[in-house]
């Protein structure tokens, strides 16, 4: 069982710089923030700000049982777990593949029990460690080391030259053959991804995180480093979470930029509530996370809590819906989190024939990109993000990626679903270039 110290805070926020940079030079480490996004208490973290340093033990890469492995070491350790789901575990709890371009090549899993937890919340900062590995005075030494560090100019990121994997034609062209699908009935609606990527740099990750949450501050930020591997990430939305035994998603589906004054601003709001094809979007995927978590639900407790609620951020307004669920007593929470994987926002519906069509029409194998990251408690209880709006880089092979899709539907205008890619990308662009 952790041991943990407990100190005030007088700047939280000059803390978390300082932590970003420090953990920086670590070869795994696990940072997730809210960035003080308060529109609704139950839309974010528990804590302000999480940070997992180092590792006691790790799981990668298990050969057709990611998730089963996770279970087990989870079972023997009962302690802090910290990682990523990456996107094409879907081959293993379906008779799928993936053999698309991967330029990041990351591990299709990875999680690992670390050193030190550190959790902050309004102003007090605490932080856990396992007393057969680390001492109380590791821990005070710990701290005194963040605060002592230096921090860089954040303005020393290299020039990057952002090229594009699909051109706009081939886009076009894609979208249109997914409508086509639609239309003779193989599916309802499809999320469709494209690559932006630059090869042959070297870049401050720490920096390049700081940068991307001042211009896109966003309820499950994150900044995850497995050795070579690093997600920087302004994630909106919530994967999945458990408290208790009780389970919630939060899918989005619907994006309008915002406006340039405040009645504009509230005029695109209400414009995406009621937008029809946005809400029939919303609706469908709601249905689909009803029907995965009602493989590991007690009967008759999976409810919608809100539908089609319009929340804003920094660049763009999202229509979120909320959907819960009381966990079967005789069901674990990881056996949700694979039968819910991958999160219907990200994949469309019927779930697998979308998938298929993602392998055959897609660019990019998504990779950690449309995956999750995020933590197991001790007690059991979790929260996981969604990867999107986030920048992977791989720093052996000095490849950096991300990845923008949409909701193509039947109502769906290719041209229009071609800008919406390029609105989900922008923040990347300016923290970027």
């Amino acid at each position: 069982m952790r041991k943990s110290i407990t100190v005030a805070l007088e700047s939280p926020e000059h803390f978390k710089k300082k932590l970003i940079s420090y953990v920086s030079n670590y070869q795994i480490f696990s940072i997730l923030d809210r960035n003080s996004f308060n529109q609704n208490p139950n839309l974010v973290l528990e804590y302000d700000f999480i940070a997992a340093i180092e590792k006691i033990a790790e799981i990668k890469n298990v050969a057709n049982n990611n998730f089963g492995a996770l279970q087990q070491e989870f079972n023997k350790l009962n302690d802090w777990l910290f990682g990523y789901f990456s996107y094409d575990l879907k081959n293993e709890t379906e008779p799928l593949t993936s053999s698309n371009f991967d330029g990041i090549k990351a591990p299709k899993m990875h999680f690992f029990q670390p050193q030190f937890v550190i959790l902050i919340k309004e102003k007090k900062l605490v932080v856990e460690y396992l007393p057969q590995f680390n001492t109380e005075n590791e821990a005070i030494n710990l701290i005194k080391l963040i605060k002592k560090y230096t921090l860089c100019e954040e303005n020393n990121l290299p020039e990057v030259k952002i090229k594009q994997r699909v051109s706009k034609n081939k886009y076009i062209e894609a979208v249109n053959k997914l409508k086509e699908h639609i239309s003779v009935g193989d599916i309802y609606e499809i999320n469709y991804c494209m690559e932006f990527f630059a090869p042959k740099i070297t870049i401050a990750t720490d920096i390049l995180y700081n940068k991307i949450c001042k211009i896109s501050p966003t309820p499950f930020s994150c900044f995850y480093r497995n050795d070579e591997i690093f997600a920087i990430s302004a994630s909106p939305e919530r994967f999945l979470r458990k408290i208790g035994t009780k389970i919630i998603s939060q899918p989005i589906k619907g994006t309008i930029k915002r406006g340039k004054t405040p009645e504009e601003d509230a005029l695109l709001s209400q414009l995406l509530e009621n937008d029809i094809k946005e809400r029939a979007e919303n609706i469908m995927i709601v249905d689909l996370v009803r029907n995965d978590l009602s493989k590991t639900a007690s009967f008759g407790s999976v409810k919608v809590d809100e539908l089609c609620k319009i929340y804003s951020f920094a660049q763009v307004h999202q229509m979120i819906s909320s959907i819960s669920c009381t966990l079967d007593s005789e069901k674990d929470g990881i056996a949700t989190l694979k039968n819910c994987f991958p999160m219907g926002s990200m994949t469309g519906a019927p779930k697998i024939k979308a998938m298929q069509l993602i392998e055959q029409y897609e660019f990019t194998k998504r990779g950690i990109y449309s995956g999750s990251i995020g933590y197991i408690k001790p007690n059991g209880d979790f929260d996981f993000n969604v990867i999107i709006r986030t920048i992977l880089y791989n720093s052996a092979e000095k490849y950096l990626s991300f990845m923008v899709g949409s909701a193509i539907t039947h109502l769906s205008i290719a041209e229009n679903e071609y800008n919406e890619c390029l609105l989900k990308a922008e923040a990347m662009f300016k923290a970027i270039i």
